[in-house]
This record gives structure tokens, sequence and C-alpha cells, in this order.
């Protein structure tokens, strides 16, 4: 695992990158496999357009790194190999015309508005749509249980309270019945929760074997 990103981050003298120091553990863990493999990356929230620069040092050559953000000034931040769409990040109708042009995605990164309603929609318009190896990362779910945001510990309805579920889900082949394979189910390999971040990362579920092995 690398350092670039940190590094790259620390050094920055470009556009503004806004990023808890602890989360690039985080990303070196997950994004690694895709670095030099022309990814197509999908980040919510542009603001100052410093990560998405930053994502396209990363990935390197042949990636495209596309951005979602209301401001209509964020298309400033557009350039070879970066493009920006103007919208909100529950839109139907914005999701469906980056899939139009991107049928393709590897990798979201959800750092948009934070709002609770904002990064279950995304992640219900998005998931299912990803590359079958992709990946879908949420930053500052901390804001699941903030009351000013419509959090708290054990509230339903938070992301969290979701992600919670996800993971009954996640494990449904062995609930003898009481919770239905879902398409998440036979789709989704992990889920990983760490402070503020979850990563849920796709690939097809296999088939289920228990092997017992000794020494002869």
């Amino acid at each position: 695992m690398s350092d670039f990103l940190h590094r790259y981050f620390l050094n920055n003298h470009s556009k503004r990158c806004h990023k808890w120091l602890h989360y690039f553990d985080i990303y070196e863990r997950h994004f690694d496999r895709f670095r030099g493999k022309s990814p197509t990356v999908l980040e919510i929230g542009v603001h100052g357009g410093g990560s998405l620069e930053m994502w396209k040092a990363y990935f390197g050559p042949g990636s495209r790194i596309l951005g979602i953000d209301i401001n209509e000034k964020c298309k400033q931040h557009e350039s070879e190999g970066i493009e920006v769409f103007i919208g909100s990040q529950d839109d139907p109708d914005l999701i469906e015309s980056v899939f139009q042009q991107h049928p393709k995605i590897d990798v979201v990164i959800d750092d948009g508005s934070h709002e609770i309603p904002h990064q279950i929609a995304s992640f219900q318009l998005l998931y299912s749509r990803l590359d079958p190896s992709g990946l879908y990362l949420v930053e500052d779910v901390y804001h699941s249980y903030h009351e000013r945001r419509g959090g708290g510990i054990g509230r339903d309805g938070t992301f969290i309270d979701m992600v919670k579920h996800k993971i009954d889900e996640l494990n449904a082949a062995h609930t003898r019945g009481d919770l239905p394979i879902s398409d998440f189910t036979r789709s989704t390999d992990s889920i990983c929760c760490y402070d503020s971040v979850v990563v849920f990362e796709r690939r097809p579920q296999g088939l289920r074997q228990a092997v017992a092995t000794r020494a002869m």
C-alpha cells in the first residue's frame, strides 16, 4: 500500500482540497486495485476542485474522473479527463444522464451534502449500477449521530441504520429464509466500517463451501 494520496494532499499547492487525514489510509487500502487500470471514478461533491485533480493524479493515465455538485461554478474545474455534472446527488434524472454518458463506473465517493436522505438516495440510485467489481465509499457518516442532521445513536432512518440492515442483507443466505437473498446480497463481497467512512465492495457472491482438512 502506497502513501501517494497522503503525500499529494499534504504537498497540495493547487486547488482547495478538504479531507480528514485519517481517511487517506482507507483510500489507499481500497483504491489501490484500481490504480493504473483506467477506472471511471465519480465523486459527489466538487467544491474547490482539488480532490478531482488528486484522484486524476492517483488513478493515472486513462482514468476518467466525474464530479457532481449543485454549484454551477464547479464547471470551472473541468479539464482533460475531468468532467463535472451540475445538479443534486439525489436527482434520478441527473444520475441517469451520468450513466448514459458513462455506462461503466468503477468507483463512487460520496462527499456531497452529507445530508442523511441524500446519502441514502444516492446509494439507492448508484450502487446497483456500478461495475460488478466496483466500490462505493461514503464519507462523513458521523452525521448519522448528530441530532441537528436528523441523526442519533440507534435512530431509525439514518445512513448508519441503513448500513446495519445491509450487513444483515449481506448475510441473508444464513438466515434460514427469514431474510430474502436480494440483488444486494448476490452482488456484494464486503462492507467495511471505519470511523466516519463506510466502504461497500462489489463482487458476485460465490458458492459457499465448508471444508474440513487434517494433517496426514
